[in-house]
């Protein structure tokens, strides 16, 4: 799974996002999802969450 559906990202699943300051290096981020910020229920880069340390990315893998 690649996050890009909302519904396969779920608060509490582990996930790898690429957050802002990393989208040309392509870096990612391993952590918790504790608020999904996109609405809708597709999104071609990711959907966008906020991490349980506060990190705001997009999910790039489900872990």
């Amino acid at each position: 799974m690649d996050g890009r559906n909302r519904v396969d990202v779920k608060p509490g699943s582990k996930v790898a996002v690429i957050l802002k300051k990393d989208q040309r290096s392509g870096i990612k981020t391993e952590g918790v999802v504790k608020d999904l910020l996109t609405n809708s229920s597709f999104h071609p880069h990711g959907i966008k969450v906020r991490l349980e340390d506060g990190q705001v990315g997009r999910v790039c893998d489900i872990l």
